[in-house]
């Protein structure tokens, strides 16, 4: 996986974000899409397709997309 991957598919799954328009310093929450049911959204999509559990708590203490991609970059090497 590479965070231009990563960013594709956050893209598909949340149809509010047009494609080619988030990047790696994107902050999902400060976004005018951004929703409770987004949230949701993504940690099912990383739970399915990297089998990695994201919190919550993981998403309030993050400020961009590269961050939350880190975050699951060290989960699946452990």
């Amino acid at each position: 996986m590479n965070i231009t991957d990563f960013i594709k598919k956050i893209e598909t799954e949340i149809d509010e974000f047009e494609a080619g328009t988030l990047n790696p310093d994107t902050d999902l929450r400060k976004t005018t899409a951004w929703t409770s049911m987004h949230a949701l959204i993504i940690i099912a999509l990383i739970d399915t397709e990297y089998n990695v559990t994201i919190t919550g708590e993981d998403l309030r203490t993050i400020t961009s997309i590269e961050d939350l991609y880190n975050i699951i970059q060290s989960r699946i090497a452990v």
